[in-house]
């Protein structure tokens, strides 16, 4: 082993910490808040949202549903909690995997805590057969 002294743990930790913090805040800036779509951004075709289905595309962080009546409904997918992202779809519920919350993703209503806060809707449209998502006004 070398010379060079070995960081404790405590060290290392902070070093962890750290790092997700920083990638946060390249998308803090934004007027919508991490990880929120600032403009309009396109989840898919429209027939890929079943009726009493969901989506959700996690690389916008959006979920789009549609009801019974064949509405589509569009909500971020940042956990009110804690602002993770939502990673997890079964069905028509998210489930937040950093503390468990869970959300409905047709209304974006808290189905399990530690969120406290629904989801924030976005506006949504099809346009061309393709699901547009954007921060509501």
């Amino acid at each position: 082993m070398s010379g060079s002294p070995v960081p404790s743990r405590r060290t290392l930790l902070k070093g962890a910490a750290a790092v997700p913090a920083a990638g946060l805040g390249l998308t803090a800036c934004s007027e919508s808040g991490p990880g929120r779509p600032t403009g309009p951004v396109d989840v898919g075709a429209e027939s890929e949202v079943p009726q009493g289905g969901a989506k959700l595309d996690r690389k916008h962080n959006v979920v789009v549903s549609r009801d019974s009546a064949g509405s589509l409904k569009a909500f971020s997918t940042i956990c009110t909690h804690a602002q993770c992202p939502i990673a997890k779809l079964d069905g028509t519920k998210l489930t937040c995997t950093c503390h468990g919350s869970q959300f409905d993703a047709t209304t974006g209503e808290v189905l399990h805590a530690p969120a406290t806060e629904p989801l924030k809707e976005l506006s949504v449209k099809v346009e061309n057969g393709r699901i547009v998502a954007s921060p509501s006004a």
